[in-house]
């Protein structure tokens, strides 16, 4: 199981393999991303990471994997990813739904993207393909792979031994998580444009 498999391998590598693992998982290949920082934070739990450091690596992974995304979507434009996208588990489908997230969240999307199974790994190829720039992308990916590294890993840390009977009803209560992303989205570019004026 494939599961089992990724979660030895960050058992065995530390913070190597949570790094790698993120950046593919990021990238579009099926790893679960969710159960593997709250697995990290669940080896902080046990004291075999340390909890600033899974953070940083953490979040650092999934800023190389939607990176990468990113130069694909610049770089080969949609036509390509349309027709060889199947071959990299990148559906015409996903893709289209990755759009209807930039329609209705604008470039936030990228942002909250990180928090939605199915939309995450199709943001950074959507804003490449519309041609952001690299600084415009960072802006908005950045805060969203922090604030998701934070919430898991701090769930699996929390948790402790429990962290493996919990986390399939995480994504019973990711409506409410990224509700509060959203509102600390707003209350940050309130303050922002409050310090501008």
């Amino acid at each position: 199981m494939i599961q089992h498999a990724v979660l030895q391998f960050i058992t065995r590598f530390g913070y190597a393999g949570l790094f790698g693992s993120m950046m593919l998982g990021m990238i579009g290949l099926p790893l679960p991303d969710e159960l593997l920082m709250t697995f990290a934070g669940y080896l902080v739990f046990k004291g075999e990471m340390l909890y600033g450091m899974t953070l940083l690596v953490s979040s650092l992974g999934a800023i190389f994997g939607v990176s990468f995304s990113y130069f694909a979507g610049k770089k080969l434009g949609l036509p390509l990813l349309e027709k060889y996208g199947n071959k990299l588990f990148l559906t015409p489908e996903k893709l289209m739904k990755s759009e209807k997230w930039f329609q209705r969240f604008g470039k936030i999307a990228v942002t909250i993207g990180f928090f939605i199974p199915g939309v995450r790994h199709f943001t950074a190829l959507s804003a490449g393909i519309n041609k952001w720039s690299y600084r415009t992308f960072l802006i908005y990916a950045i805060p969203g792979g922090i604030a998701w590294a934070v919430t898991f890993v701090t769930i699996g840390w929390y948790l402790g031994e429990k962290w493996n009977l919990y986390i399939e009803n995480v994504h019973n209560y990711m409506l409410y998580i990224v509700a509060a992303v959203l509102a600390l989205i707003v209350i940050w570019r309130i303050l922002l444009k409050r310090k501008s004026t």
